[in-house]
């Protein structure tokens, strides 16, 4: 798709219309797990299928959906609170946290019989692979995409990404991942005997052979029962990891950039906009959250202040027209800002959502939000 195309697009339901998946990015601070999660609230209410599903670890989405944890697979959330306030949520809306070794293990156990799959779940190595190893969250987060597009029936999967760098670092995943499946490397590790003398040498065999004296544990050993019994599960995970890399660059798939009028987070957003280009995935919907809509029209202080002493005392019409007037201040600087990120990145009209004097808390929370998307 063109710019001169997308320019035309004028709002985020132009974005969303059809797509299977999801995805928000954005910095840290923006509002984004909020966002992700009255964006699905906004689905279900439309009468979709909904999960929204975050990967970031912070816990901030069962906290947006008024609960107190979530669990590793979708959980339907009760809109009871929705319908006692009147509003009516025709579809379903299910919510989930990433549990990262959860989703190792099953992919271990869909590709392997029990007594391999023992010995796999069992071997330190794969417990720190798939615990505490860097890029661990990110590959999780490819298979139980995987798992979501290919074995439930939601209309729609919304991902809320960890903050900008660890959400490009998502996006990546699966091509770092098949360039390590499908290279040398491994097969080096997966070539039954030899391990050590071709891998390590004699000098660094000595070290480890010394390690396993002192503490117990032969890595070596370890390290070679580990990688032969993966067989299965290593086919079983390129597969998805295809078929992932493969969905997150087709038209099922759409990108939302969530920003907040602040400078930092503007930045961000545009070199969000930049590497994804750069990634050949498609253009994203902007939105700017937290944003100042209403002015004061014009109005300076003192007129302010003149205006409202016709009903209020005149001291407390004083200080309600200077922070009236501190408030059009930024309700100026977050126009200017909205102006320049839509002309610089050529994203078509952003969707607003305006500041709220509360944290989101609960689902009428999410609801208040979820009006203001025009989806």
């Amino acid at each position: 798709m063109s710019r001169t195309a997308t320019a035309e697009r004028s709002s985020l339901a132009d974005l969303i219309a059809g797509r299977r998946v999801i995805v928000t990015l954005g910095a840290g601070g923006v509002g984004k797990t909020t966002t992700s999660a009255a964006l699905a609230l906004a689905l279900a209410m439309d009468g979709q299928r909904v999960a929204v599903v975050t990967i970031d670890p912070a816990r901030r989405l069962a906290s947006a959906l008024g609960l107190e944890r979530l669990s590793g697979q979708p959980v339907h959330i009760d809109d009871a609170p929705l319908r006692a306030a009147g509003l009516a949520v025709p579809g379903e809306l299910w919510a989930m946290m990433l549990d990262v070794k959860a989703t190792f293990d099953d992919i271990v156990a869909r590709h392997t019989n029990e007594e391999r799959r023992s010995e796999i779940l069992a071997n330190p190595v794969y417990r720190e692979l798939s615990t505490a190893v860097a890029g661990s969250h990110e590959l999780s987060a490819v298979a139980k995409l995987y798992e979501l597009h290919e074995e439930h029936d939601f209309d729609t999967i919304v991902l809320d990404t960890p903050p900008s760098r660890n959400a490009l670092d998502f996006l990546e995943a699966p091509g770092r991942l098949l360039a390590f499946l499908d290279g040398r490397a491994l097969q080096v590790f997966l070539a039954p005997g030899g391990l050590t003398a071709r891998l390590f040498g004699r000098g660094t065999a000595l070290v480890f052979s010394i390690f396993a004296r002192v503490t117990g544990v032969d890595m070596l050993a370890e390290l070679s029962t580990f990688f032969r019994s993966l067989g299965g599960v290593i086919d079983g995970f390129g597969e998805r990891t295809r078929s992932v890399q493969a969905l997150l660059r087709s038209e099922q798939t759409g990108y939302v950039i969530v920003t907040s009028p602040e400078p930092e987070p503007a930045q961000e957003a545009r070199y969000l906009a930049s590497r994804l280009a750069e990634l050949g995935l498609s253009e994203p919907a902007l939105l700017v959250n937290r944003v100042h809509l209403l002015g004061t029209q014009g109005h300076d202080s003192t007129e302010l202040q003149e205006l409202l002493e016709r009903s209020l005392e005149g001291d407390l019409a004083r200080r309600l027209a200077h922070n009236l007037a501190d408030f059009d201040a930024l309700a100026r600087r977050d126009a200017k800002t909205v102006e320049l990120l839509s002309s610089e990145l050529g994203l078509g009209r952003p969707t607003l959502v305006r500041h709220l004097p509360d944290e989101v808390q609960d689902l009428l929370g999410l609801a208040a939000v979820a009006e203001q998307l025009g989806v």
